[in-house]
C-alpha cells in the first residue's frame, strides 16, 4: 500500500464499496428478479451474488491493481490467503446467500484488507436492517458510526451462542457432539444464517459466543471487527504452522474474553482433540 493512502482511506473504500454493493443486492431482491443456479450442486447462488462480486471485485482493481483478490464466487482459490507479498482483499458479496434467497433479512456485503496475512480493515454491511460494521486495526470498531463492545458476558451458563452448518452433509457427526455439548452448557443457540453477522453479534453484544467452520470471506473482516470491539479471536483447533491465523477457518471461536478459555474446553473435548 502506498504511503498516500491510509489504512483509514482503505476502510473508507471497503464500506463505500459494501454500501454500493449492498444497496445493489437489495433493489435485485426488491424487483423481485431473482434467479438461482445451483454452484456445486448443493450451494445456493443467486445472480445477485455474481453481480456484486463482479461489482466489487471490478472496483477494487481499478483502484488498486497491483492487490490480489480472494472472493467467494469468482475468485476462490484459498491459496491465495498464504501469499503474504502483496495486499489482499477477502470479499463475500452475500453472506447469508440462503437467507437472501428466502428472503429473510440477515445478509451481508463482507469486505477485508489484509496485509503479509493480517486483517487491517473489515466491513460488514447489512443492507436489509442498515448496519455497517467496521473496523480499523488498534482504532476500534462501530456499529453505524457509534463504539461498540463485547457483551461481557463471565461464564459460558448464562451465554447466548451461534454456530452454523455446513451444505454438504457428509460428515454432521462431529459439529452434533459439539453442539450436544455447547446446549447443555450454554444458555440457547441461535442460529443465523450469516458467519459474519454471526460474529459481529459477538462484537456488539448481541451474542456472547460464535464457533463454526467456515471460509475466509466468511469471516476474515467481522473477526478484525470483533477483535477491535474486545473480544477473544482465535481457534479450539490447531492452526497450521505456515498459514495465517486471521484467515485459518477451521474451528474458528470468538467471544467475549472471560468465557474463550472454558468454551474452548468445551469444544475440545467434545472434538476428541484432548
Amino acid at each position: 500500500m502506498s504511503a498516500s493512502v491510509s489504512l483509514r482511506d482503505i476502510t473508507d473504500f471497503a464500506e463505500t464499496l459494501a454500501r454500493e454493493a449492498g444497496e445493489l443486492i437489495r433493489r435485485e431482491r426488491e424487483d423481485n428478479t431473482l434467479r438461482t443456479d445451483y454452484k456445486h450442486q448443493t450451494e445456493l447462488v443467486t445472480h445477485a451474488d455474481v453481480m456484486a462480486d463482479e461489482f466489487i471485485t471490478g472496483a477494487i482493481r481499478k483502484r488498486f491493481p497491483d492487490h490480489r483478490i480472494l472472493s467467494e464466487e469468482t475468485m476462490p482459490d484459498l491459496s491465495q490467503a498464504e501469499e503474504l507479498d502483496t495486499p489482499l482483499w477477502i470479499v463475500d458479496p452475500i453472506d447469508g446467500t440462503v437467507n437472501y434467497a428466502y428472503g429473510h433479512p440477515q445478509v451481508a456485503v463482507s469486505i477485508a484488507y489484509a496485509e503479509r496475512g493480517e486483517v487491517q480493515a473489515g466491513v460488514v454491511h447489512a443492507p436489509f436492517p442498515g448496519e455497517t460494521f467496521r473496523a480499523t486495526k488498534g482504532e476500534g470498531a462501530t456499529l453505524n458510526g457509534k463504539p461498540i463492545k463485547h457483551s461481557g458476558a463471565t461464564e459460558p451458563r448464562q451465554s447466548l451462542f451461534a454456530t452454523g452448518f455446513p451444505y454438504t452433509k457428509d460428515n454432521l457427526e462431529p459439529l452434533v457432539r459439539r453442539l450436544d455439548a455447547m446446549i447443555h452448557q450454554c444458555r440457547d443457540l441461535r442460529r443465523i444464517g450469516s458467519a459474519a453477522l454471526d460474529i459481529c453479534w459477538v462484537a456488539c453484544g448481541r451474542l456472547d459466543i460464535y464457533y463454526e467452520n467456515v471460509s475466509p470471506w466468511d469471516f476474515a473482516a467481522a473477526r478484525l471487527i470483533a477483535k477491535e470491539a474486545g473480544a477473544t479471536a482465535g481457534h479450539f483447533g490447531d492452526v497450521p504452522a505456515d498459514y495465517p491465523a486471521d484467515l485459518w477457518g477451521r474451528d474458528i471461536l470468538i467471544s467475549a474474553p472471560a468465557v474463550w478459555e472454558p468454551v474452548r474446553s468445551i469444544l475440545r473435548s467434545a472434538s476428541g482433540y484432548d
